[in-house]
């Protein structure tokens, strides 16, 4: 183990170069004899208060659920089911799972039942952990579906007195209870299962988000994600003991990739929030090292920032505006490399103290030593946003298939519009029609059970992402977006969507933007409000509302967004300009199959759900009657019926 001038205690060469000889329940057994009960691996809040495992308890957990599962008849080969929560219980369980030589395929805990039962009927799932009363009453509705499943074993007991005589369903702490009778009987058996495990061996599966059709489910092995987790290693400003805080789905190949690699291999603390609201608190108390999380994450807490500041004195907007003035004009100059006068550094120095620690304090991101956003496009402007206040906010480029990200814009050369440089031991290159391909040793095996879509998408190595892009003159990768999504006018002139909608939704009131124009003579757009910050705007003008359908037909909503977008034409190529917007009467939705589980909007779907309102764009109409269904949080599903008005975006003006 060696320290640099951070102070950041790295492990060594030797160990780094080790992990590939091992999987991830091996390398927790290796941790567990180094750092023992001495050094933390988890903490997870409840009821307000840190709990923590050392990494003896944590190897412990991990044995316990392993023989328990081995006692239940699980066997090496046989795959099972997550839908968990980010809980140390997830890793105990998945783990576990892992050390009798069992793949997992974790599912999101916001999916509808049916997507459950098709993900866990498409892997022959034989075993199932479910976190709560919630995720087991989705599977006991569909129990006659779920043929291969011989045992539920939920996590949180809460609720679920009334199932107990159900032989179905067995607790996760009777589970613990099994293995440890099992160990009893056969004090050797797990070491000796533990060690069966080959790096090479599928570690676990995860489904595509599934943008374009049916998800494919990424089959990794333990090799991709210790070859992914040795990069990140040598390279971000992590090491043993730093903090980690686990926000992001457990499905989702962020937590994977850090939960399951670089924190396990690190040697680092998984920290565990007790709620999503409680997230910039717990921040604040862990002060977590890195932060790797979603476009949309940094989008939202740069809204909250906006608007909260807009509600503010006009003293402290007086030195926020100046404060940000000088950190973007500061920024600006280092992403293109030129010097800083000395005069903006000292003021920047000063603002730095007065205005942008404070803030990034109060919103608990101040101890980052480094942020990450990824997943899907993010606008300049956030992350311009964010660096200005002192943020070290890089954008960054990955896939599931490449075993997570694997594009990073490097300290001291940090380009808003780019993805930066490839990690260690990373080769990319561009195809003649701009596609991003990559070659790495965390590419993954292959495709479940569909050869095809393997053979189309892994040639000689190299994986074909579908990604178009281009390098800039420094050798840092920019993303142009999809390339099946790349749209031409009727003119022919080439638009990416994406490109435009990262940028709309930097405004604090548009939450998501579906921009369309493919063989059309002008681009035009659907727009979702923000219905948290236009609501506090429509109180804050005194104008009444009642739904977020009511709302985002006031005549007053209608000309403010014109504005926000007339704002992002002013800053676009004349072509890329949007003549044309809809603001849509609902939300779109994961449940309606309008996103997918990760936040992506299914474009396609999307097109043929609501074409008739694209089509009015396109013509001499003014507004549009409509019959749609709103689904509302307790499940049920209501019809609507509603005018649509088309909004003219050139003229400033509202189309009646």
């Amino acid at each position: 183990m060696t320290k640099n001038k951070l102070d950041i205690e790295r492990l060594d060469q030797e160990t780094l170069s080790s992990l590939s000889r091992f999987t991830f329940p091996q390398i927790l057994s290796r941790q567990a004899e180094r750092l023992g009960s001495d050094k933390i691996s988890i903490r997870e809040k409840a009821y307000g208060i840190w709990q923590t495992y050392s990494w003896r308890d944590y190897f412990r957990y991990t044995k316990l659920a392993c023989l328990g599962l081995m006692a239940l008849g699980l066997k090496r080969g046989e795959n099972v089911g997550l839908i968990l929560d980010n809980h140390p219980e997830w890793l105990f369980s998945e783990l576990g799972a892992q050390s009798t030589g069992a793949v997992t395929v974790n599912l999101f805990t916001s999916a509808a039942a049916k997507e459950l039962v098709y993900g866990l009927n498409r892997i022959q799932s034989t075993y199932v952990f479910a976190q709560d009363q919630e995720q087991v009453d989705k599977l006991l509705d569909c129990r006659d579906k779920l043929t291969h499943v011989r045992r539920l074993i939920y996590i949180d007991p809460t609720g679920m007195r009334a199932y107990r005589d159900d032989p179905w369903l067995i607790s996760f702490s009777q589970l613990l209870d099994l293995g440890k009778q099992f160990d009893d009987e056969q004090p050797e058996l797990f070491v000796k299962e533990l060690w069966e495990g080959k790096p090479d061996d599928v570690a676990l599966m995860l489904m595509t988000s599934g943008t374009t059709g049916l998800p494919k489910l990424v089959m990794l092995s333990y090799e991709n994600f210790t070859d992914m987790a040795r990069k990140w290693l040598e390279t971000a400003p992590i090491g043993i003991g730093d903090n980690w805080i686990s926000i992001t789905p457990t499905a989702w190949i962020v937590d994977q990739m850090w939960g399951m690699g670089v924190t396990l291999a690190g040697g680092m603390v998984m920290n565990f929030p007790e709620t999503l609201e409680t997230v910039v608190e717990d921040f604040r108390e862990i002060g977590p090292t890195v932060i790797v999380t979603s476009s949309r994450f940094w989008e939202d807490l740069a809204s909250k920032i906006r608007v909260k500041i807009s509600d503010s004195g006009f003293i402290k907007r007086w030195f926020y505006d100046l404060s940000q003035e000088v950190g973007g004009e500061v920024v600006d100059l280092e992403s293109q490399g030129k010097p800083v006068p000395a005069g903006h550094k000292l003021l920047r120095w000063l603002l730095t103290r007065i205005v942008s620690r404070p803030l990034m304090d109060r919103v608990g991101c101040l101890g980052f030593r480094a942020a990450y956003t990824g997943g899907h496009p993010i606008s300049p402007d956030v992350i311009r946003f964010f660096r200005a206040n002192g943020l070290n906010l890089k954008q960054c480029y990955g896939l599931t298939e490449s075993g997570g990200i694997f594009q990073v814009q490097p300290d001291g050369e940090v380009k808003p519009e780019t993805v930066g440089k490839p990690l260690p031991g990373t080769e990319i290159k561009i195809t003649e029609d701009q596609e991003v391909l990559v070659l790495s040793g965390s590419n993954f095996v292959g495709y479940y059970e569909n050869p095809e879509a393997t053979v189309e998408s892994l040639k000689d190595g190299w994986f074909h992402t579908g990604d178009a892009g281009y390098f800039d003159d420094d050798g840092h990768l920019v993303i142009i977006g999809r390339k099946e999504d790349i749209m031409r006018t009727e003119e022919g002139e080439a638009f990416s969507p994406d490109f435009i909608e990262t940028r709309l939704k930097f405004s604090p009131y548009i939450q998501e933007a579906i921009i369309w124009g493919e063989g059309q003579p002008y681009l035009t757009a659907f727009i979702n409000i923000d219905f948290g910050n236009v609501g506090n705007w429509a109180e804050e003008h005194k104008i009444p509302y009642t739904t977020y359908t009511d709302l985002s037909h006031q005549p007053a909503i209608e000309e403010m967004i014109q504005g926000e977008v007339q704002e992002v034409n002013n800053q676009l190529p004349r072509p890329m300009r949007l003549h044309k917007i809809i603001l849509l009467y609902k939300l779109l939705d994961a449940d309606d199959e309008e996103l997918t589980r990760t936040g992506k909007v299914r474009r396609k779907f999307v097109f043929e759900q609501y074409r008739d309102l694209i089509d009015a764009m396109y013509s001499d109409k003014k507004e549009l009657p409509v019959t749609g269904q709103v689904r509302y949080r307790d499940g049920h599903v209501g019809a609507i019926e509603t005018i649509v008005r088309i909004l003219d975006v050139q003229d400033r003006r509202v189309i009646i």
